[in-house]
């Protein structure tokens, strides 16, 4: 059994920025989400400020900042120790959160979500840590595989029309597991689940097993922001706001999504995107340069 790097792998593992990027102190991250916060409460798009900073921080790499978001919504400042919202409030902000976070997996890769999961953790009270939901709702089984699978491609369809069957035998002949595997994860992880979609003012309670629950607009918020901060990747960041923009087409949409999906709307994630993320840049590289 090995139990010890060797020396020389070890040495090589401190080498080429092996560490997450620095967070900003306290003081510059609640200004920065402040500032974007009330922007959003005037345009009534709480819901998408809190999945657009979690998975801008989440891809950014800065796991310290991503859990002090989850302070940020249940306490007036991030100075403050003890959270002044109720259990059933605070417990539907953590849930958005994460699953927020989960989502990202498909833009940013495991590594990312899983240091930004324990940040998170790190920073949740026990009480809203026993509440959040235990048992998981996407593992395959023979009854729900089918519908998982006509989830996924539904919402593949209503992201890519008109090119939808043309970019899917593209990606199939890259690889034929490829497209599989991308048509499953919007199916499993990517669509919103069956249920109630959830928003920033809802409460949750532990027996709830819609918590987080993200509505279709909601996911492809996830999309930009994640693809935006990634940088360099803008054709699947073209794709993902066209997504955005074809979900004003789903039926029942809330105030909000409708608004999230309008012109005026999409242009507002991405600004506020950038916001976050050059907020968070700037210093996070003054803090590296002292160190």
């Amino acid at each position: 059994m090995v139990k010890h790097l060797p020396p020389a792998v070890k040495q090589l593992l401190t080498l080429r920025n092996p560490y997450p990027l620095p967070s900003p102190p306290k003081s510059t991250l609640q200004q920065v989400l402040s500032k974007t916060f009330q922007d959003a409460k005037q345009k009534k798009a709480e819901t998408g400020w809190l999945v657009l900073a979690a998975c801008t921080l989440l891809t950014a790499n800065r796991p310290p900042a991503f859990g002090q978001l989850y302070r940020f919504t249940t306490r007036s400042d991030l100075s403050h120790d003890v959270r002044n919202t109720s259990l059933t409030d605070a417990l539907n902000k953590a849930a958005l959160i994460r699953e927020s976070a989960l989502k990202s997996t498909i833009f940013v890769g495991v590594p990312r979500v899983i240091l930004s999961f324990a940040a998170l953790n790190e920073v949740l009270e026990d009480d809203v840590r026993d509440a959040l939901r235990k048992t998981s709702r996407r593992t395959a089984t023979p009854d729900n595989i089918e519908s998982t699978l006509v989830r996924g491609r539904a919402l593949w369809d209503s992201i890519y029309t008109p090119h939808a069957d043309k970019l899917h035998d593209k990606l199939g002949s890259y690889h034929p597991d490829f497209i599989a595997f991308i048509i499953q994860s919007y199916g499993a992880v990517l669509s919103p689940l069956p249920g109630k979609t959830k928003s920033f003012s809802d409460e949750n309670s532990v027996d709830d097993t819609d918590q987080g629950n993200l509505s279709r607009a909601l996911g492809s918020i996830v999309g930009i922001a994640c693809l935006r901060a990634e940088e360099r990747v803008v054709p699947q960041l073209t794709s993902h706001v066209f997504g955005l923009l074809k979900a004003r087409y789903v039926e029942n949409q809330s105030e909000e999504d409708a608004w999230l999906s309008s012109d005026e709307g999409t242009e507002w994630v991405i600004r506020t995107v950038d916001d976050i993320l050059d907020g968070v840049r700037e210093e996070g590289s003054q803090v590296q340069a002292k160190l």
